[in-house]
C-alpha cells in the first residue's frame, strides 16, 4: 500500500495595523513563507469581517487610531474563535497587560528579527502559546492577576497536565486514579474561573500555570 506524505501547514493570517508601512513590511516577510497566507492586512479588526471565519491567527496592534481598545479587539476575535498574537512596539505596560487578560497567545515586538516574528506566527496561528520575556514580564507586574487558590496537588496536577502529559501521565506521576485527575482538572478550571481567569482550553491552563509560576516560561 502507498502511503501519501501530509499536505505542508497553509496557515491563514490577518494583520491589523494602522501604520501602512508596518502592514508592507509585515506582508513582506509573509510572502517569503510559503505555509503562511495572507489573507487580510487592514488597519481594523472589524474589517476583517469578511474573512475573519477562516482566518487561523490575527496578528494584532495593541494600539490602533480608530479608538477602539486592545481588549475589545481580542474579545471580537476570540469570540470567533479566531486565536490572536500581538505584535507592537510593547512601549505601553498597560495595554500589553490588557492584551494578555483578553486571552492572546503571545506577544511579540516589532523589533525582533525575521525569523523570531515567523516562528511566532506559526507557533500562534497553531494554537500554541508565544511566552517571550515581554509577555512574562507584563504578566509578573499585573496587579490584576488575581490568586486561584490552588492546592498544593492541584498545582502538581496542573504542572503535568499543562505540560502536555495525558490524564494517564499524569495519574501517574501524580499518584492518583485517572478519574481523579479529571476532578482536579476541573476544580482547577473552577477555581480559575472564579477568579475572573477562565481556563477553557489547554493552552488556557498553560498560560495560567506560567502566570502563577508553576510553570517556567519557555526557554527560560
Amino acid at each position: 500500500m502507498t502511503t501519501l506524505d501530509a499536505p505542508p501547514p497553509n496557515f491563514r493570517v490577518g494583520h491589523v495595523d494602522d501604520h501602512e508601512t508596518v502592514q508592507l513590511g509585515f506582508a513582506s516577510l509573509i510572502a517569503q513563507c510559503s505555509d503562511i497566507s495572507m489573507l487580510a492586512s487592514v488597519s481594523t479588526v472589524r474589517e476583517l469581517e469578511s474573512v475573519v471565519n477562516v482566518l487561523d491567527l490575527v496578528v494584532l496592534d495593541v494600539r490602533l487610531s480608530d479608538g477602539s481598545t486592545v481588549d475589545a479587539n481580542v474579545a471580537w476575535l476570540r469570540e470567533r474563535s479566531v486565536n490572536v498574537l500581538v505584535f507592537t512596539a510593547a512601549d505601553n505596560a498597560s495595554e500589553v497587560r490588557a492584551a494578555s487578560r483578553a486571552g492572546v497567545l503571545g506577544i511579540v515586538r516589532k523589533s525582533e528579527s525575521r525569523d523570531v516574528i515567523i516562528e511566532a506566527v506559526r507557533d500562534a496561528a497553531r494554537g500554541n502559546p508565544v511566552v517571550t520575556t515581554d509577555w512574562a514580564a507584563a504578566l509578573d507586574s499585573d496587579p490584576e492577576l488575581a490568586a486561584a487558590g490552588l492546592s498544593p496537588k492541584e498545582q502538581e496536577v496542573l504542572a503535568h497536565y499543562a505540560s502536555g502529559d495525558k490524564s494517564a501521565a499524569v495519574a501517574y506521576r501524580a499518584g492518583l486514579s485517572s478519574s481523579t485527575v479529571a476532578e482536579y482538572v476541573r476544580r482547577i478550571r473552577h477555581k480559575y474561573a472564579m477568579a475572573g481567569r477562565p481556563a477553557h482550553t489547554k493552552v488556557d491552563l498553560y498560560k495560567r500555570a506560567v502566570e502563577d509560576g508553576i510553570l517556567p516560561p519557555p526557554n527560560s
